[in-house]
C-alpha cells in the first residue's frame, strides 16, 4: 500500500520557491531533503510568517587543477635582471 500523502501547510508564493513553517520543516526535514534532491524544489522556512531559511539543491562546483591554476597572474618583463626605472637610484 503506497504511503499516504502527509497534509502539509505548504504553500507557494507567486512562482517562487515553496513556504512551511519552522514546525512543518522540523518534523518532515528528511523527507523534505531528499524531494529536493531528487526534483529541485525549493522551500523557505517561515517562522512567525517571516522567512529564516531556504533549503535549495546542492550544486557542486567543478574542481579546479593545479596545473595551470596561476596562468595569467605572473607579469613578464623583456628584461628581468634590469633595475625598474626609479629604483636603486644610487648618486655616485
Amino acid at each position: 500500500m503506497p504511503p499516504k500523502p502527509s497534509k502539509t501547510r505548504v504553500k507557494r508564493e507567486s512562482a517562487g520557491p515553496l513556504s512551511l513553517p519552522a514546525a512543518e520543516f522540523k518534523t518532515r526535514c528528511l523527507e523534505l531533503m531528499d524531494r529536493v534532491r531528487e526534483t529541485g524544489t525549493e522551500y523557505v522556512v517561515t517562522k512567525h510568517g517571516r522567512p529564516v531559511a531556504k533549503l535549495v539543491p546542492y550544486v557542486a562546483q567543478p574542481r579546479q587543477s593545479l596545473s595551470g591554476a596561476l596562468k595569467g597572474t605572473v607579469l613578464a618583463y623583456e628584461r628581468p635582471f634590469d633595475p625598474i626605472d626609479g629604483e636603486y637610484d644610487i648618486e655616485r
